[in-house]
């Protein structure tokens, strides 16, 4: 066991001072849209590898780069890379008028009264296929911008229903990066993590559409929704879908889902096979800055565990937090601490999997517990703060249709985001701990 060190930790203290100083002066001084998201993360991260590296001179810089290159050597590292690159390729094949389909065919299917329901409704759909909340967010807020125009019901609620549904899918889907990051950093097979997920999830879910229903029914109506859709566009999300929940391997599923959408969209005249490959590129493109991300995290992490930081933070949480479910609590705190600082939750993840892996041992939490409340703790804080990457891309596609809103009436109809907080709370305070049946591993 390493010796305790605060000093180590610096690292990360120059990255969060970097990241969000700079993002609350970008964003809310300097007043410039998406400013958060004007901060060069992977640039962060290299001062705090660069702070790291000047720290402990015991260590020869020689010496400093084999414990990066041995914190990148996991396969749990390359696994998470691999599975970051098919995701987003996946999401570059089915595209936007796909997603699309799902939301209208739904819409189309039930009376105007539930519209909003159905808007959180497709939104877990569409995020648990899709694996990411920005993308859902993305593709449904015209949706529920139009929703609300036609229907009557307030825009802060159309809007506050799909981010909802959107951090469901986020936090569930086998296909995430959050998921990705969380299982492969604690070590746990996906599908035991869902199991364990899924029974905090559903109860906040369907609370969450008890009370909109009661909203929506104390709202006068005064139109409708109808569009046009494409019913076979459908098929991708659902072999993703229905192949994750198997327990199918990951590779296998996504390949599934890129193979039977590539086939769809140039089936259906969708797209031409330049543009098609154009595509899938582009959504393999947007995951480099995560997969970065990972490995500068991973590098840095090393030095920090090496130098004893670690240790000093888990002495911290020793203080504090006591017996197992204090451990569990703990856990979820600090990666909701790091969400907040960051405004990425899967960074957050990333930067808190090697301190929850020690926590796990301290307390004797399962990895798939581990990965869940990680997951769970992440979106809960990235759902709702008034920065992140979700709440921005919704304002912003509201206002390119005409429509102002801002993050603090969006922020009371974020119903979802509280409830699976309370959910989470009463799985690990009220409800008896479960002996854990033997884990898979990848």
């Amino acid at each position: 066991m390493k010796k305790s060190n605060p000093i180590a930790l610096l690292p990360i203290g120059v990255f969060l001072v970097l990241y969000l100083g700079l993002g609350i002066l970008f964003e809310y001084v300097l007043k410039i849209p998406m400013g958060f998201y004007n901060i060069p993360i992977i640039i962060a991260f290299l001062a705090a590898i660069l702070v790291a590296c000047l720290q402990n001179r015991n260590v020869k810089f020689d010496e400093k780069l084999e414990l990066m290159a041995q914190g990148l050597a996991d396969k749990n590292i390359i696994t998470m890379l691999l599975i970051f690159l098919t995701a987003g390729t996946f999401v570059g094949v089915v595209g936007r008028s796909s997603a699309e389909s799902v939301a209208y065919f739904m819409l189309g299917l039930i009376p105007t009264r539930f519209a909003v329901v159905v808007l959180f409704v497709v939104a877990c759909f569409v995020s648990t296929a899709m694996g990411t909340s920005v993308g859902t967010i993305t593709l449904l807020t015209p949706i529920a911008v139009a929703v609300s125009t036609a229907s009557g019901f307030e825009l802060p609620l159309c809007i506050g229903s799909v981010m909802g549904g959107a951090m469901f899918g986020d936090n569930l889907s086998f296909i995430s990066d959050t998921t990705i990051a969380a299982c492969n950093g604690q070590g746990c097979a996906m599908k035991d993590k869902f199991r364990e997920n899924f029974g905090i999830a559903l109860p906040a879910a369907l609370a969450t559409v008890i009370l909109i229903l009661v909203l929506s029914f104390r709202t006068q109506l005064d139109g409708a929704v109808v569009e046009s859709y494409n019913l076979i566009q459908i098929v991708p999300y659902v072999l993703v879908l229905i192949g994750g929940i198997a327990g199918i391997n990951v590779f296998v599923v996504l390949l599934i889902g890129i193979i039977s959408g590539a086939a769809i969209m140039l089936g259906t005249g969708q797209t031409a096979p330049t543009d098609l490959l154009a595509n899938m590129g582009s959504g393999a493109a947007g995951m480099f800055e995560t997969s970065m991300v990972a490995i500068l995290v991973a590098a840095m992490c090393a030095l920090i565990r090496e130098y004893g930081g670690f240790e000093a933070l888990l002495s911290a949480i020793r203080r504090v937090f006591k017996g197992k479910r204090g451990g569990q609590l703990g856990m979820g705190l600090l990666v909701g601490a790091m969400d907040i600082a960051t405004a990425n939750n899967t960074v957050a993840i990333v930067m808190a999997n090697p301190i929850a892996k020690e926590m796990s041992k301290e307390y004797e939490i399962t990895s798939r517990k581990a990965a869940s409340l990680l997951d769970t703790f992440s979106c809960i804080s990235q759902g709702v703060i008034p920065y992140g990457a979700q709440m921005l891309v919704a304002i912003s596609a509201a206002a390119e249709l005409g429509h102002e809103v801002s993050a603090f009436q969006i922020i009371p109809n974020l119903f979802y985001p509280g409830l699976l907080l309370v959910s989470s709370l009463i799985f690990i305070f009220v409800l008896p701990q479960k002996n854990s049946a033997p884990e898979q591993k990848h």
